[in-house]
């Protein structure tokens, strides 16, 4: 783990010193503030109450008052919750209720919102696609759902550097306000207000399970360690269940029905979810654990999928890439959302805004102040100093900066200017760096294939079809995941 400047000298080392620490014991302190942090601006990481609007269903008391509670919590300002109306309590919302829905949102959201908190539990689909898919991306059914075991469209905001996905991308990443009644929507909220920029001192628990069909994604667990495991603490469990732990900040598994989920404790902040058919099923009684039996039991975030996905890996959260962004201090609808290469069916709930990782620390040391962050990701920044606050500033250094976790920036306590890391753009990419087969980034890329490379099931089917997947060069075998448990 290192902050590699370029070409670094004498005179670097007497104006900012960089550091990056793996688990220090800064992490534990809460936030003080400090008028020297003023000292030094570093890019802004992580979406904010301007950024995002909250869609309220008028037509449901629930959704009207989980929608005032976090707009009031969050901060967000009136113009930014936007009223609807559609039929409540149904699973399932039509096409034509979501077009009317969409016109008013088109006709009231400004091009400068990024994202959108959907306050409600019901619906949890649009027709095929998954609500949140749905309000992210437009109502493409052609491009979003898939009958049988298919691949559907790649998301453009996979494991991307994007700041601002609907700018950028024209997505607004979405998220459910999901409870089962409204005050555990509200505790939910209480929790991810409570993880901003808190620095949980946790685990990831990375469970290896003996459901061959749902365990896909354990085959990326050495790379997650790899790359991650120097920045926060990293546990793989081989068994179908995580029982007695006091420290879950992550917990992924692949299970139909979660075991023992009530007797461990999720950490303010906690994301936790579980690869099968129905996980984003909600309050439907399908028979298999769902996202929102997570919030119930403490995490902040979870995912699921809200019809037949089939074994598809690219269909559900990447690992190493929803934990390097939310390390990195983006919030949890960027990290999650950035972490699923093909979401058109899965359901995100949680509070969009909770950013544990967020901020900075500021201390004291002999040699100036220390600033403390964990929210520089991986690239290129050039440092510039400046006699005031507004400059005008003149650069110093480019500064590459590696890895993943703590950085520690001190500012000489004889040197009196001011400071600021701004990002240097990577060149562009060519057309074809959107694919899936090259979507590098901060941590494991999504195979080829989007899925990763599956064991075959055809012999547990007798004989599923082979498909070739989106983008791929290698032929593979899936069929849906429900198949490969028995009913019960």
């Amino acid at each position: 783990m290192f902050l590699i400047p370029a070409g670094i000298g004498a005179a670097l080392r007497r104006t900012l010193w960089i550091v990056a620490l793996a688990c220090g014991s800064a992490a534990a302190q809460p936030p003080v503030p400090n008028a020297d942090a003023a000292r030094l601006a570093l890019p802004s990481v992580g979406l904010r109450a301007r950024d995002i609007a909250v869609v309220v269903n008028d037509a449901d008391p629930a959704s009207v008052e989980v929608g005032r509670y976090y707009a009031a919590q969050r901060g967000i300002a009136a113009d930014r919750v936007v009223h609807v109306r559609f039929p409540s309590g149904h699973p399932v919302m039509s096409a034509a209720d979501f077009a009317r829905v969409q016109a008013v949102l088109d006709a009231k959201v400004g091009a400068d919102v990024q994202a959108f908190a959907l306050a409600w539990t019901l619906p949890y689909r649009v027709e095929c696609m998954s609500v949140t898919a749905a309000f992210a991306l437009g109502f493409d059914p052609a491009a979003y759902c898939a009958e049988g075991c298919h691949a559907t469209k790649p998301s453009a905001y996979f494991n991307s550097a994007s700041r601002t996905p609907f700018t950028d991308h024209r997505l607004r990443p979405a998220m459910l306000l999901a409870g089962s009644d409204v005050e555990s929507a509200k505790r939910l909220i209480d929790r991810g207000l409570r993880a901003d920029e808190r620095w949980p001192e946790g685990k990831a628990y990375l469970m290896n399970t003996s459901d061959g069909a749902r365990n896909v994604r354990a085959e990326t667990y050495e790379r997650a360690k790899a790359v991650l495991g120097s920045a926060y603490p990293i546990e793989q469990v081989d068994a179908d269940a995580l029982e007695g732990r006091t420290d879950v900040m992550f917990e992924f598994t692949g299970v139909a029905r979660v075991a023992a989920m009530a007797g461990n404790h999720f950490l303010d902040g906690a994301i936790a979810d579980h690869l099968t058919s129905f996980g984003g099923a909600l309050l439907s009684g399908a028979g298999q654990t769902s996202a929102l039996d997570w919030l119930e039991a403490g995490a902040t975030g979870s995912y699921g999928t809200s019809s037949e996905p089939c074994n598809f890996r690219g269909k559900f959260p990447e690992v190493g890439v929803v934990m390097a962004h939310y390390l990195a201090g983006e919030t949890l609808v960027e990290a999650y959302w950035k972490s699923v290469l093909m979401p058109g069916q899965g359901v995100f709930v949680g509070d969009p805004l909770a950013r544990p990782f967020g901020g900075v620390r500021v201390s004291r040391s002999a040699a100036g102040t220390v600033i403390s962050t964990r929210a520089l990701a991986p690239g290129n920044y050039l440092l510039e100093a400046g006699r005031s606050s507004v400059g005008p500033f003149k650069p110093i250094r480019t500064v590459q900066v590696v890895g993943f976790g703590m950085r520690q920036l001190t500012l000489p306590a004889a040197d009196p200017r001011y400071f600021r890391l701004r990002e240097i753009a990577p060149p562009a990419r060519p057309a074809s760096a959107t694919s899936p087969e090259s979507a590098d980034g901060p941590a494991p890329r999504a195979a080829a294939d989007g899925a990763g490379p599956q064991r075959s099931l055809a012999s547990a089917t007798g004989g599923a079809a082979r498909k070739r997947c989106i983008a791929s060069t290698a032929t593979i075998s899936v069929r849906p995941i429900a198949s490969a448990m028995p009913p019960g």
